[in-house]
């Protein structure tokens, strides 16, 4: 039920979002069904993603975008270095106006922040799980979103495990730290993950579509440039758990993500 004090455009949106969340395959033909007809045009919301000219944590909602067949703005930041990958000696003076003059206060001062019909949202995760909601990504139940969400923490606890292994700063030490993460560590958080994995028939991590937690864990361990640098080390690490390699595959398989992997540009990271 949607309260007499909201308009009816709101309401048939509101109405409809719901739907496309719970149902996306159905969403629109069931919409109209109960709205008496097909009459009614989409009221569709206009997205503007601004974010560097990189992959980053901007991927990831990109990806859903593309996986929704959904129109947005990808409006990116140039950059440059003073010298090649110093982070220190980087330069990026649009960014540099846009934040000073307040465009990112919605963001802290930070990118990626998405707009919708000119609402500003900051902080990628936020911007993820709102996407994904609204494209319909999130499962077909409240539990499913759960364990959507679940297995995307599990990601940002495996990034953070990595990072203490790549950031050994005795070089030889380094090198072995990092070669145990891919040979042993890896492998293993990802029999855990699998492990964790809710019953279902497959091949998605939760549900019969693909989701957010697939995405998220596509981008990690077997998107073309995608976390570690290692990819071959990363792809051979989910070899020995079904679960996990079927979903692999399965994203890998999807057109509208094999089309963007072609062409969309390629950046340093």
């Amino acid at each position: 039920h949607f309260g007499s004090s909201i308009s009816a455009p709101i309401r048939a949106r509101s109405f409809r979002r719901r739907l496309q969340t719970f149902l996306p395959g159905q969403a629109m033909s069931l919409f109209q069904c109960c709205s008496g007809g097909g009459n009614i045009a989409p009221d569709m919301p206009t997205y503007r993603l601004t974010y560097f000219d990189a992959r980053g944590v901007g991927e990831i909602a990109r990806c859903l975008f593309v996986l929704a067949k959904m129109p947005y703005e990808d409006r990116r930041f140039p950059m440059s270095f003073g010298t090649p990958g110093d982070f220190s000696t980087i330069k990026r003076p649009e960014f540099d106006v846009a934040k000073a003059g307040g465009e990112l206060d919605a963001s802290l001062g930070k990118v990626p922040m998405l707009e919708v019909d000119g609402k500003k949202i900051g902080q990628s995760r936020a911007i993820e799980r709102f996407l994904a909601r609204e494209l319909g990504f999130v499962g077909a139940s409240n539990l499913e979103a759960a364990q959507i969400e679940q297995l995307c923490e599990t990601v940002i606890d495996f990034k953070a495990a990595y990072t203490k292994a790549k950031d050994v700063k005795d070089p030889e030490a380094k090198e072995k730290a990092v070669k145990k993460w891919f040979d042993e560590d890896l492998p293993a958080n990802i029999t855990l993950a699998e492990a964790s994995l809710p019953a279902g028939k497959g091949p998605f991590l939760v549900g019969s579509k693909v989701s957010l937690a697939d995405v998220v864990w596509y981008v990690f361990l077997a998107a073309p440039k995608g976390f570690f640098d290692n990819t071959e080390g990363a792809r051979a690490a989910f070899q020995k758990t079904p679960r996990m390699k079927a979903a692999m595959e399965a994203v890998e398989k999807i057109p509208e993500l094999q089309e963007w992997f072609k062409v969309r540009k390629d950046t340093m990271f």
